[in-house]
């Protein structure tokens, strides 16, 4: 037996000679036309595919008994154990030589995937390395990344931010528009094309909402400064011009103040059940008043 283990060992070491030379030659031809990442994973997974090949010969001459085939069936059943076992490392493996090869995101870009926002540091074949804005590290695995619904923020060279500014009913749209784009072409980091524009968006309970609409770079400390900028721009604008920016206002009237007949359950339309003795309404002169003091009184100076 010794000769034909000498021979198997000298065959696993000439294919793995030969492994390394391959993985070597794959990861420098690859960072040529990929990135090194890719390169670098593809040659690995190369190395590991020529060494287990190494491991099969190098079995087969060591125990000429052992064939090829029977070696297989063998690794079969127990490959199907690995694999229940090893399930989600491969499904995170193949899906890291997926997003290596096909480049849905680089490393440096800005992503959000699930509940985290961050900046690429890496994209390797088990996990992807997230680097978030309040300077935490984020280790998602690959399956999760590639499976999942993945924003992309710096993927192209603008991103639009927008915010909505309410107006009084009493002010005028036209000027109000006027001013608020005035105020925003003249912030600085606010780009001119594609051009920002503001459209009135809403007619609310208590203003009119005006949307405020601009590009800017996708970076987001370039996104935070001047939306910054812009807000504290068109807010000075507007106020300066004697638009009013009115906050939401409530207003409660009670049913016995306002009209004769509001009181008068027999006669009124919110639905109340007059029954069969309706209380009298209560005479319009009776205003409830809040003194300054935070007593409540009558209108008549009983309290």
């Amino acid at each position: 037996m010794l000769p034909l283990l000498f021979a198997g060992l000298l065959a696993f070491l000439l294919l793995w000679l030969i492994a390394k030379v391959v993985r070597a030659g794959l990861e420098r031809v690859l960072a040529r036309s990929s990135n090194r990442s890719a390169a670098t994973a593809i040659g690995r997974i190369a190395y590991v595919l020529l060494l287990a090949l190494a491991v099969l010969i190098s079995v087969t001459v060591a125990f000429p008994s052992m064939t090829p085939g029977r070696l297989i069936s063998v690794l079969g059943v127990g490959g199907i154990a690995i694999g229940f076992a090893f399930k989600d490392i491969f499904q995170n493996l193949l899906a890291g030589i997926l997003l290596l090869l096909r480049h849905p995101f680089r490393v440096g870009d800005e992503i959000t995937t699930g509940e985290f926002t961050g900046t690429v540091e890496a994209i390797e074949t088990r996990a992807t390395h997230i680097r978030t804005y309040d300077g935490k590290r984020v280790i998602t695995p690959n399956g999760d990344v590639y499976t999942k619904p993945v924003t992309v923020i710096s993927a192209y060279d603008m991103l639009r931010s927008e915010y909505d500014v309410g107006i009084g009913y009493g002010d005028d749209l036209g000027k109000a528009k006027e001013i608020a784009l005035e105020a925003i072409r003249s912030v600085e980091g606010v780009l001119e094309d594609p051009t920002p524009d503001v459209l009135v968006w809403e007619l609310a309970g208590s203003s009119k909402n005006l949307r405020l609409r601009w590009w800017t770079r996708p970076q987001r400390g370039e996104v935070l400064h001047v939306r910054d900028r812009v807000l504290r721009a068109a807010a000075e604008a507007l106020s300066g011009a004697g638009v009013d920016l009115p906050f939401p206002t409530q207003v409660v009237l009670f049913h016995d103040q306002t009209e004769a007949t509001d009181g008068d359950r027999r006669r009124q339309r919110e639905g109340w059940p007059a029954g069969d003795s309706p209380p009298e309404p209560r005479p319009l002169s009776r205003v409830e008043l809040v003194r300054s003091d935070g007593e409540r009184g009558d209108g008549d100076g009983r309290s």
